[in-house]
């Protein structure tokens, strides 16, 4: 069993910054793939960043260039950079581990 907790999710205006952590209860080299994906309200789930084992990372469209994700082998942590925050970043945002494992989800909200 694997368990992913999210973190640092809050309430922020558009053009602020935040950041998102994910811990996980064993090392992430057990996993091929990290990743985040967010959910709004009446909308599908989608895909934000992954980043592979080998560092190969992969973004949506909305979020390139404004996100970064990150990990810390060490603290089993993986992150999202968010800059620039849109009000349609808002959302839940789960950590996901090789499309197997996800986390209770962080709130993040974006007002105009």
């Amino acid at each position: 069993q694997v368990h992913l907790v999210e973190s640092g999710g809050g309430l922020v205006q558009a053009g602020g910054s935040l950041r998102l952590s994910c811990a996980a209860s064993r090392s992430i080299f057990s996993f091929n793939v990290m990743g985040w994906y967010r959910q709004a309200e009446g909308k599908q789930r989608e895909l934000v960043a992954t980043l592979t084992s080998t560092g190969s990372t992969n973004y949506g469209d909305s979020v390139k260039g404004r996100f970064t994700i990150s990990r810390d082998n060490a603290r089993n942590t993986v992150y999202l950079q968010m800059n620039s925050l849109k009000p349609e970043d808002t959302g839940v945002y789960y950590c996901d581990a090789d499309r197997n494992f996800r986390g209770q989800g962080t709130q993040v909200t974006v007002s105009s």
